[in-house]
Protein backbone atom coordinates (compact mmCIF):
# COMPACT_ATOMS: atom_id res chain seq x y z
CA UNK A 1 0.00 0.00 0.00
CA UNK A 2 2.71 2.94 0.61
CA UNK A 3 4.37 1.81 -2.64
CA UNK A 4 0.89 2.55 -4.36
CA UNK A 5 0.43 5.70 -2.04
CA UNK A 6 3.73 7.20 -3.30
CA UNK A 7 3.24 5.75 -6.78
CA UNK A 8 -0.41 8.24 -6.62
CA UNK A 9 1.74 10.91 -5.24
CA UNK A 10 4.12 11.63 -7.80
CA UNK A 11 1.37 10.89 -10.55
CA UNK A 12 -0.62 13.65 -9.18
CA UNK A 13 1.91 16.09 -8.68
CA UNK A 14 1.28 18.41 -11.50
CA UNK A 15 -1.68 19.00 -9.66
CA UNK A 16 -1.29 18.68 -5.97
CA UNK A 17 2.02 20.68 -5.96
CA UNK A 18 0.29 23.84 -6.99
CA UNK A 19 -2.10 22.56 -4.55
CA UNK A 20 0.29 22.57 -1.75
CA UNK A 21 2.50 25.46 -2.91
CA UNK A 22 -0.53 27.63 -2.92
CA UNK A 23 -2.40 26.06 0.67
CA UNK A 24 1.09 26.94 2.36
CA UNK A 25 0.60 30.74 0.94
CA UNK A 26 -2.64 31.39 1.75
CA UNK A 27 -3.37 29.13 4.80
CA UNK A 28 -4.77 31.43 7.46
CA UNK A 29 -2.44 31.00 10.97
CA UNK A 30 -3.61 31.06 14.00
CA UNK A 31 -1.82 31.12 17.20
CA UNK A 32 -0.89 28.97 20.42
CA UNK A 33 -3.72 29.08 23.28
CA UNK A 34 -2.95 32.23 25.41
CA UNK A 35 -2.54 31.09 29.29
CA UNK A 36 -1.14 28.41 31.68
CA UNK A 37 -0.20 24.89 30.15
CA UNK A 38 -1.69 23.83 33.94
CA UNK A 39 -4.34 23.66 35.52
CA UNK A 40 -6.91 21.76 37.67
CA UNK A 41 -10.24 20.46 36.92
CA UNK A 42 -13.29 19.79 39.07
CA UNK A 43 -11.76 21.82 42.10
CA UNK A 44 -14.73 21.26 44.12
CA UNK A 45 -14.70 17.89 43.95
CA UNK A 46 -13.31 15.47 46.89
CA UNK A 47 -10.17 13.43 46.60
CA UNK A 48 -6.90 13.26 45.62
CA UNK A 49 -6.38 14.67 42.42
CA UNK A 50 -6.19 12.36 39.26
CA UNK A 51 -2.65 13.55 37.43
CA UNK A 52 -3.35 14.33 33.30
CA UNK A 53 -0.40 14.63 30.86
CA UNK A 54 -1.30 15.53 27.29
CA UNK A 55 1.87 16.02 24.82
CA UNK A 56 1.46 15.95 21.34
CA UNK A 57 1.34 18.94 18.13
CA UNK A 58 -1.10 21.77 17.41
CA UNK A 59 -3.89 20.42 19.15
CA UNK A 60 -2.35 19.94 22.30
CA UNK A 61 -0.59 24.05 22.18
CA UNK A 62 -4.23 24.74 21.64
CA UNK A 63 -3.77 25.86 17.96
CA UNK A 64 -7.62 27.41 17.15
CA UNK A 65 -8.74 28.23 20.46
CA UNK A 66 -8.36 30.97 23.11
CA UNK A 67 -7.01 29.10 26.04
CA UNK A 68 -5.75 25.65 27.09
CA UNK A 69 -9.08 25.10 29.12
CA UNK A 70 -10.96 25.33 25.64
CA UNK A 71 -8.02 23.05 24.12
CA UNK A 72 -8.10 19.11 24.19
CA UNK A 73 -6.28 18.87 27.16
CA UNK A 74 -8.43 21.40 29.30
CA UNK A 75 -11.97 19.69 27.80
CA UNK A 76 -10.37 15.79 28.35
CA UNK A 77 -9.47 16.87 32.12
CA UNK A 78 -13.05 18.19 32.59
CA UNK A 79 -14.47 14.59 31.08
CA UNK A 80 -12.14 12.83 32.99
CA UNK A 81 -13.24 14.67 36.02
CA UNK A 82 -16.75 14.01 35.70
CA UNK A 83 -16.51 10.46 34.96
CA UNK A 84 -14.00 10.09 37.83
CA UNK A 85 -15.70 12.36 40.36
CA UNK A 86 -12.59 13.56 41.79
CA UNK A 87 -10.16 16.59 40.58
CA UNK A 88 -7.86 16.21 37.47
CA UNK A 89 -4.65 18.07 37.34
CA UNK A 90 -3.55 18.80 33.77
CA UNK A 91 -0.77 19.88 32.14
CA UNK A 92 -0.67 20.49 28.15
CA UNK A 93 2.84 19.46 26.59
CA UNK A 94 2.45 20.67 22.67
CA UNK A 95 4.10 22.38 20.33
CA UNK A 96 2.78 23.53 16.81
CA UNK A 97 4.42 21.79 13.83
CA UNK A 98 6.57 19.21 15.76
CA UNK A 99 6.42 15.84 14.44
CA UNK A 100 6.77 12.80 16.75
CA UNK A 101 10.48 12.14 16.18
CA UNK A 102 11.27 16.45 16.74
CA UNK A 103 8.77 15.96 20.17
CA UNK A 104 10.95 12.85 21.66
CA UNK A 105 14.01 15.63 21.20
CA UNK A 106 12.05 18.42 22.31
CA UNK A 107 9.26 17.50 24.72
CA UNK A 108 10.11 14.59 26.07
CA UNK A 109 13.26 16.17 28.29
CA UNK A 110 10.62 18.41 29.91
CA UNK A 111 8.47 15.71 31.63
CA UNK A 112 9.86 14.89 34.97
CA UNK A 113 6.90 14.31 36.88
CA UNK A 114 5.10 11.02 37.70
CA UNK A 115 1.32 10.76 35.97
CA UNK A 116 -1.85 8.67 36.49
CA UNK A 117 -2.58 8.79 32.86
CA UNK A 118 -1.00 10.10 29.43
CA UNK A 119 -2.06 10.40 26.31
CA UNK A 120 -0.33 11.55 23.18
CA UNK A 121 -1.70 13.42 20.30
CA UNK A 122 0.68 13.23 16.88
CA UNK A 123 0.13 12.20 13.52
CA UNK A 124 -0.76 15.33 11.54
CA UNK A 125 2.47 16.87 11.12
CA UNK A 126 4.15 13.40 10.43
CA UNK A 127 1.70 12.98 7.78
CA UNK A 128 2.11 16.46 5.54
CA UNK A 129 6.20 16.51 6.48
CA UNK A 130 5.83 12.95 4.78
CA UNK A 131 7.85 11.17 7.32
CA UNK A 132 8.77 7.89 6.47
CA UNK A 133 6.64 5.17 8.31
CA UNK A 134 9.37 3.47 9.56
CA UNK A 135 10.72 7.21 11.45
CA UNK A 136 7.33 7.73 12.41
CA UNK A 137 7.05 4.46 14.23
CA UNK A 138 10.55 5.28 15.94
CA UNK A 139 9.59 8.33 16.98
CA UNK A 140 6.23 7.42 18.51
CA UNK A 141 8.27 4.60 20.03
CA UNK A 142 11.03 6.70 21.80
CA UNK A 143 8.01 8.61 23.49
CA UNK A 144 6.59 5.57 24.61
CA UNK A 145 9.90 4.29 26.24
CA UNK A 146 11.21 7.77 27.56
CA UNK A 147 7.58 8.15 29.09
CA UNK A 148 7.57 4.61 30.53
CA UNK A 149 10.97 5.60 31.95
CA UNK A 150 9.37 8.32 34.02
CA UNK A 151 6.33 7.60 35.12
CA UNK A 152 4.05 3.87 35.29
CA UNK A 153 0.88 5.57 33.78
CA UNK A 154 -1.15 4.56 31.05
CA UNK A 155 0.06 5.35 27.52
CA UNK A 156 -3.07 6.32 25.25
CA UNK A 157 -1.82 6.94 21.42
CA UNK A 158 -4.90 9.17 19.25
CA UNK A 159 -5.43 7.72 16.41
CA UNK A 160 -3.88 9.72 13.40
CA UNK A 161 -6.41 12.41 12.41
CA UNK A 162 -8.54 11.95 8.93
CA UNK A 163 -6.60 14.74 6.94
CA UNK A 164 -8.89 13.92 4.22
CA UNK A 165 -11.84 15.99 6.43
CA UNK A 166 -9.36 19.08 6.75
CA UNK A 167 -11.79 21.91 4.95
CA UNK A 168 -8.59 24.01 4.35
CA UNK A 169 -7.14 21.78 1.89
CA UNK A 170 -8.17 21.64 -1.75
CA UNK A 171 -9.87 18.20 -2.76
CA UNK A 172 -6.89 16.28 -4.32
CA UNK A 173 -4.61 17.20 -1.36
CA UNK A 174 -6.95 16.15 1.14
CA UNK A 175 -7.51 13.02 -0.47
CA UNK A 176 -3.58 12.02 -0.61
CA UNK A 177 -2.86 13.68 2.84
CA UNK A 178 -6.06 11.20 4.14
CA UNK A 179 -4.91 8.09 2.51
CA UNK A 180 -1.40 9.06 3.41
CA UNK A 181 -2.65 9.65 7.46
CA UNK A 182 -4.28 5.96 7.39
CA UNK A 183 -1.09 4.46 6.51
CA UNK A 184 0.53 6.19 9.42
CA UNK A 185 -2.25 5.08 11.89
CA UNK A 186 -1.85 1.32 10.38
CA UNK A 187 1.66 1.71 11.35
CA UNK A 188 0.49 3.13 14.85
CA UNK A 189 -1.52 0.04 15.53
CA UNK A 190 1.20 -2.36 14.86
CA UNK A 191 3.37 -0.53 17.11
CA UNK A 192 1.05 -0.53 20.24
CA UNK A 193 0.71 -4.44 19.66
CA UNK A 194 4.25 -4.30 20.77
CA UNK A 195 3.89 -1.71 23.28
CA UNK A 196 1.92 -1.49 26.91
CA UNK A 197 -0.35 1.31 25.32
CA UNK A 198 -3.88 1.80 24.05
CA UNK A 199 -4.69 3.14 20.38
CA UNK A 200 -7.95 5.27 20.79
CA UNK A 201 -9.55 5.69 17.65
CA UNK A 202 -12.51 8.83 18.76
CA UNK A 203 -14.87 9.84 15.65
CA UNK A 204 -15.74 13.80 15.74
CA UNK A 205 -17.06 16.15 13.29
CA UNK A 206 -14.94 18.18 10.86
CA UNK A 207 -17.60 20.04 9.65
CA UNK A 208 -19.11 23.63 10.81
CA UNK A 209 -18.84 24.71 14.51
CA UNK A 210 -16.44 21.38 14.77
CA UNK A 211 -13.57 23.39 13.06
CA UNK A 212 -11.50 26.88 14.22
CA UNK A 213 -11.50 29.65 11.56
CA UNK A 214 -8.56 27.96 9.71
CA UNK A 215 -10.94 25.07 8.63
CA UNK A 216 -7.95 22.41 9.95
CA UNK A 217 -7.79 22.92 13.86
CA UNK A 218 -11.07 21.97 16.64
CA UNK A 219 -12.47 24.76 17.56
CA UNK A 220 -13.53 24.64 21.65
CA UNK A 221 -16.28 22.81 20.62
CA UNK A 222 -14.69 20.50 18.78
CA UNK A 223 -12.21 20.14 20.89
CA UNK A 224 -14.75 19.11 23.87
CA UNK A 225 -16.27 16.19 21.59
CA UNK A 226 -13.17 14.93 20.32
CA UNK A 227 -12.55 15.50 24.57
CA UNK A 228 -15.78 13.23 25.09
CA UNK A 229 -15.11 10.48 22.87
CA UNK A 230 -11.66 9.43 23.91
CA UNK A 231 -12.61 9.53 27.43
CA UNK A 232 -15.53 6.78 26.57
CA UNK A 233 -13.26 4.93 24.56
CA UNK A 234 -11.37 4.58 27.74
CA UNK A 235 -13.63 4.75 30.14
CA UNK A 236 -13.55 1.17 31.72
CA UNK A 237 -9.98 1.31 32.03
CA UNK A 238 -9.54 4.17 34.47
CA UNK A 239 -9.44 3.58 38.12
CA UNK A 240 -11.31 5.27 40.13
Amino acid sequence: MTWLWWASLLASLPISLPQALWTKRTALRLPEAAGPQTGVAGQALAGQPFRLLVLGESPVAGVGVESQAHAITGQLAQALSAHLQRPVAWRALGKNGITARQAAVELLPQVQDDYDQICLVFGVNDTTHFSSLRAWQQGMDCLISGLAARSAAPIWLTAVPPLQHFHALPWLLRQLLGWRAHLLDRALQRLVVRRDAVHVNAEVPFSGAYLARDGYHPSALGAQVWAQALMQQVASRLTR
